[in-house]
């Protein structure tokens, strides 16, 4: 039997996630990308051409483990539905 991985979810790696996600949707669309769709595609593929170099985006999202950004990403989305 395999034990489940739990994350404290409150470390300074969320907070890098973060950061790096506000930073990279900047750049793209900055750039005129739509920023989800990159995003989307990075996530799936992990292929660092979704997102731009402008502004040093794809140097700091390649900094953060995929992993890290979903469960940034799913955290957020559950904590704004809890919010309405």
């Amino acid at each position: 039997m395999q034990n489940t991985e739990q994350k404290n979810i409150h470390n300074t790696d969320v907070t890098e996630a973060q950061r790096t996600l506000r930073d990279v949707y900047h750049a793209l669309t900055e750039k005129g990308y739509n920023p989800v769709t990159q995003i989307v595609g990075y996530l799936l593929t992990e292929d660092p051409t979704y997102i731009t170099n402008y502004a040093g985006a794809r140097s700091l999202i390649r900094r953060v483990d995929r992993n890290d950004l979903l469960e940034e990403i799913v955290r957020s989305y559950f904590e704004s539905e809890a919010s309405v």
